[in-house]
């Protein structure tokens, strides 16, 4: 399998191609950190105890994972409802996912649109 050759950092650092470099590191984790400041918690997202009890109930109804079959964890919004409750509270908009493919594929897409 052929590797990849090494690369030069902005900060002048040679690193391997795969790897981040101390200094991006340090700048993801700063920015993160910014967008952690400015988010809303989650139950002022809409997340509060009557979201728990629906998801429960909805979960109960779908017990699988829309994409792998796999035991249902939690549920996603199909259309991201960016604080439109509206959307936030229409079931039809609700989909039963695992943890592993709403943390992977599904965050993967949504970053993607």
């Amino acid at each position: 399998m052929p590797h990849k050759p090494a690369r030069l950092c902005a900060c002048g650092y040679k690193v391997a191609a795969d790897v981040l470099c101390a200094c991006q590191t340090k700048r993801a984790r700063e920015r993160k950190a910014r967008f952690d400041a400015r988010r809303p918690s989650s139950s002022e997202r809409g997340y509060d105890r009557a979201w728990q009890r629906a998801s429960a109930e909805y979960r109960r109804a779908n017990p699988t994972c829309r994409r792998c079959g796999a035991p249902a964890t939690l549920v996603d919004h199909i259309e991201p409802h960016r604080g439109n409750m509206r959307l936030f509270w229409n079931r039809a908009n609700w989909q039963p996912l695992c943890t592993a493919c709403h943390s992977g594929a599904k965050q993967a897409e949504e970053k993607a649109r």
